[in-house]
């Protein structure tokens, strides 16, 4: 039988996500494996907490990484804060909207929704009106709805909210390291991300924090939490303090791995970050204009790390996207949803976000479109 791992190819990854891996964090993974509860590991395990602080910008004091993917950390944000009867807003305008209407009303929330074209963001003043009427115990909002390319109003959303009893959660799996997310300044009292994105570690883990506030909900609920694996107020007891009390056995490498990207973000500046995400965005923006490439979102809107542009007239998807696998070794990801066969998505993101791969990609599209 023969190693299948050797036929790997290397992929430019240019779609929603994995993005392009950091060759240090692929170096840390290959790291001597320690025990979940090493002395040094848990050292390790206190610098992750206090760059994942910086980077989400904020002070609360759960905030760590989950095992397990993007949606664990959604899973996990909800599982936590919600009792069955619940009332919960959530605020659609893309697929993973959806998936946290389907997670909320899993768990026996009585769950509203406002739901906006999928293209256009969130608009505040809705918001605003729905309000009035009703008192929720969260409302939730995607940052960067990976399905379109668009950036929503997660800032003015949350100054509606402040002063009031309502938790405000927040999906940031495509934003955190792409673009701003200011936690405690925006008022955001549970915040989930995972690793594959703009901090260009493999998919594994869910970067997550919850205010005290949100903390004091999942410590005096009325019921345990449904989900052993997820329940925070014990995952909180490995996290903290000087003596872990053990709960799963942790992906000690994945955590080196996410260890070394936040370090590398840290390192380059989170400005420096955004302001690179930005240009490597006007780049592509000015290259597909020249080939008569339209882009769905609004520019206000926009995202830098996730670019999703109308498919030409005539040009097949699969074949396009094919194309570019096959020939010039770049994955780009097709549309969802109602926007299945209508766009492709480019990702930017993390140390996706450069120069070179942003001709790369021209160059590829230009034949796929047959302006060589």
């Amino acid at each position: 039988m023969s190693n299948l791992l050797s036929g790997i190819e290397e992929i430019t990854l240019m779609g929603p996500g994995p993005s392009c891996i950091y060759p240090e964090v692929y170096q840390a993974l290959s790291k001597p494996t320690l025990g979940h509860l090493d002395p040094y590991f848990i050292q390790i395990m206190d610098g992750i907490k206090e760059l994942l602080q910086k980077v989400m910008k904020t002070k609360n004091r759960l905030t760590i990484p989950l095992s397990g993917t993007g949606s664990a950390g959604m899973e996990a944000c909800f599982v936590n804060l919600i009792e069955d009867g619940d009332p919960v807003l959530i605020l659609i305008n893309g697929v993973f909207g959806m998936r946290m209407k389907d997670v909320a009303t899993r768990l026996g929330a009585e769950v509203d929704t406002i739901e906006f074209e999928w293209g256009k963001p969130v608009e505040v003043e809705v918001v605003a009106e729905k309000l009035k009427n009703k008192f929720y115990k969260i409302v939730a909002i995607v940052h960067a709805e990976t399905s379109t390319g668009v950036r929503n109003p997660v800032a003015e959303i949350g100054d509606l909210l402040r002063d009031s009893e309502t938790l405000y959660l927040v999906d940031a799996v495509t934003s955190l390291g792409g673009i701003e997310v200011a936690t405690d300044d925006w008022g955001i009292d549970a915040l989930y991300s995972g690793s594959q994105k703009c901090l260009s570690c493999p998919p594994g883990l869910a970067p997550a924090t919850f205010s005290d506030r949100a903390l004091d909900v999942i410590l005096n609920r009325q019921t345990k939490v449904p989900n052993w694996y997820l329940d925070m107020s014990m995952i909180a007891q490995y996290w903290e303090g000087k003596k872990r009390v053990y709960h799963h056995t942790a992906p000690i490498n994945m955590l080196y791995a996410l260890y070394q990207s936040l370090y590398l973000i840290i390192e380059e500046g989170l400005e420096n970050v955004f302001r690179r995400h930005q240009e490597m965005h006007q780049r592509l923006v000015e290259g597909l204009e020249d080939l008569g490439i339209k882009l769905l979102v609004d520019p206000p809107y926009r995202l830098p790390q996730l670019n999703a542009i109308l498919i030409p007239e005539g040009i097949d998807d699969a074949r396009g996207r094919a194309l570019l696998r096959e020939k010039y070794k770049i994955e780009i990801g097709g549309g969802l949803g109602p926007l299945a066969g209508k766009i492709w998505r480019i990702g930017l993101m993390g140390h996706t976000a450069r120069e070179e791969n942003v001709h790369k990609v021209l160059n590829g599209l230009r034949e796929v479109v047959g302006r060589k």
